[in-house]
Formats: C-alpha cells, structure tokens, sequence
C-alpha cells in the first residue's frame, strides 16, 4: 500500500456572483520501527490460516501502531504466503466510526540493513529457502508508516468582479441619476460613481452651484456619442470596451476626453497606446495632441520620429498645416531641424 503524501487540490465552487476555490491540504506524521522475530520456522508451523500474532508497539502521528503477521497465510487463497499487515490499536474510548487515513510500506531487512521490499506477501518456500537458513531462523522487519493527521480546507477568494457589475448597472440604468444628451443620443449614468472617478464630475455635481448639483440632463459638446460612452465604461469597469472601433483613432480622441475630465489612468492608457503606433499617417495628430494635453512622453517620441529626414518627407501637407495652426513653435522647431525655416521652404 503505497504512502499518502501532503495533498493539495482545487475544486471549483460558487454562487453565481464568480469563481470561487478550495484549497484541500492534508498535513502528514511520518515514523519508522523495526522488529526481530526468532524461531520463526516454528510460527510456520503452528499458525494456520487466518491466525495472526503482532508484534511490536510504535506510535506515528497520534496512533499506537503494531506489525501483524499471519504466518499461515491471510486468507485460503493466500495459504502458501507469509502475510503481513498493518494494525491500528484503537483506544476503548475511540469509536469505530472514526477514520484513520494512513499508508505504510513494510520490508525484511538482510544481514547488512538494507531492506528487501515485500509489496504483499512472500511465499513461504521462498522464505526459508532465501532468507531463514542464512539468519538462524529469525526475520527482522521494518514498518515505515505516514498518517494523515489534519485535512484543512481553505476558501480562496475569488477575483473581484465589481467591474462586471458595474458595467452591468451602466448597462441596465438601474437607479441612473443623469442623463447626458451626447451628439443626439442620451446615455443614463450615476452622479455618485462619476464623482468618485473624476475630480471634474465631483466639482460639477456636488462642488458648484445649486442648480448643477440638482441637473439630471447635462448637454455634452465637442466629444462624440461613441467617445463618451467609451469614457463611462472605463469610468464603471476600469477597461475599454472592445467593440472593433480603430483603436488609434479612439486612443486619439479619449485622450482629450481623459483630460478634460481628469482621469488620469485613462489618459496614460491613451498616451502609451499611441506610443506603440507612430507613423507618417498619423504622427502630425498625435504630436498636437500631446503638446496641448501635456503628454510629454508622447510629444519626444513624435519629435524624435520627424527628426528624420525620410519621415519628415513622407508627412502629408494637410497634417503640417494642421500643426502649423495648432502648434505654430512646434512646427518652427521642426522646420529649423531641417534647415527648413524660412516661409518660402514651408510644406503647402
């Protein structure tokens, strides 16, 4: 019988509100005790079948333990076999239903100490023939023993899902306390959780006046319908919806969204998306919008970029008349780098 070992499994659980787990874990006592039995060719003779004498009395983890043989063999199909086992003596006060997990490896140790393992049984030929004629008729045993002493279970906590039922009340409107008239469409929000998530809503529903703390509908312009309801799933869920738009051009315009309304992660989420994609097609853009936004990281990986002779070239003449009326020194200090300065060189 093979020895347990410390275990540890997950199950799955839960209530429908997310993932739950156990972890099962089993602490284990382990010990060892060798006997010496002499004159053994007599038990062969004297013991039937199903007749047991034990020997020794050891304790592993908690429990008194002794080593139980049947020289006539365990049961009538065993009766050629020597067979040994395990037994536990249970105390007069202990019930039977009580359990004992355990497992023990038992094994006959030569002349030397080194043990000669016996998965069940031996024949009892073989044991006279091999091993009782070379030991003067005695048999030294050892019985090494693990028990299972505490099963532990242990809840995990799920990962928060917060984020999924706050989107979930976003979607619904449940309990919406303003609506936000944005491009021709109406999107039904929460004055409390905005105001926890931007600094600018705060102000603006419980900072100002009287009238703007009691306004439910509140007209929203320069920002499309799409943008802003980005902008409220991030607000809700901390994530960014993925609904197959072009993720620069939304990048773009959620960064100027992020900034208006203080919201700081989102902004630096925008600034290191639009960091991974420079290129001739959109970096005149994205350059404006991190020097008016204040995005300096992004505004040094533009510049960088147009410093070379080849992109500066590939930029289309709208996107540098874009620059020129948006960031008239930018655009000079790119001019200057390229020995560009004079009115007559500038790109039409």
């Amino acid at each position: 019988m093979p020895c347990p070992k410390p275990a540890a499994s997950v199950v799955g659980a839960g209530d429908g509100g997310g993932t739950g787990t156990s972890i099962v874990s089993a602490e284990t006592a382990t010990g060892w005790h060798v006997i010496k039995i002499e004159g053994f060719s007599k038990l062969l003779r004297g013991y039937h079948v199903g007749m047991s004498t034990h020997y020794g009395n050891f304790s592993v983890g908690r429990h008194s333990w002794s080593i139980e043989c049947y020289p006539g063999g365990f049961k009538w199909k065993t009766a050629d076999f020597v067979s040994f086992g395990l037994y536990l003596h249970r105390p007069a006060s202990a019930t039977d239903d009580v359990d004992v997990k355990a497992g023990y490896r038992l094994s006959i140790l030569d002349k030397d100490g080194s043990s000669w393992v016996l998965t069940d049984f031996i024949e009892r030929k073989d044991l006279v023939s091999t091993y009782l004629r070379s030991t003067n008729d005695s048999i030294c045993m050892r019985c090494d023993v693990t028990v299972v002493e505490d099963i532990c279970e242990e809840s995990v906590v799920p990962q928060s899902d917060l984020h999924q039922h706050l989107g979930d009340l976003l979607g619904s409107e449940v309990g919406g306390d303003v609506t936000f008239q944005v491009s021709g469409e109406e999107l039904v929000a929460h004055k409390y959780l905005l105001a926890a998530r931007s600094s600018v809503f705060k102000a603006q529903f419980f900072g100002g006046q009287m009238k703007d703390r009691a306004a439910t509908r509140v007209r929203i312009a320069d920002i499309e319908a799409r943008v802003f309801k980005a902008m409220l799933h991030f607000i809700y869920t901390d994530s960014l919806p993925d609904d197959g738009e072009d993720k620069i051009v939304m990048a773009q315009h959620l960064l100027v969204a992020a900034d208006r309304y203080n919201i700081g992660r989102l902004k630096l989420i925008c600034e290191n998306t639009l960091l991974t994609f420079i290129n001739t097609s959109v970096v005149a853009t994205t350059l404006v919008l991190a020097e008016q936004h204040g995005c300096h990281r992004l505004k040094e990986a533009c510049l960088k970029f147009l410093k070379s002779n080849d992109n500066f070239k590939e930029v289309g003449g709208d996107d540098y008349k874009h620059l020129m009326r948006s960031c008239p020194s930018l655009f000079d200090e790119l001019l200057a780098e390229h020995g560009l300065s004079d009115e007559g060189n500038k790109k039409d």
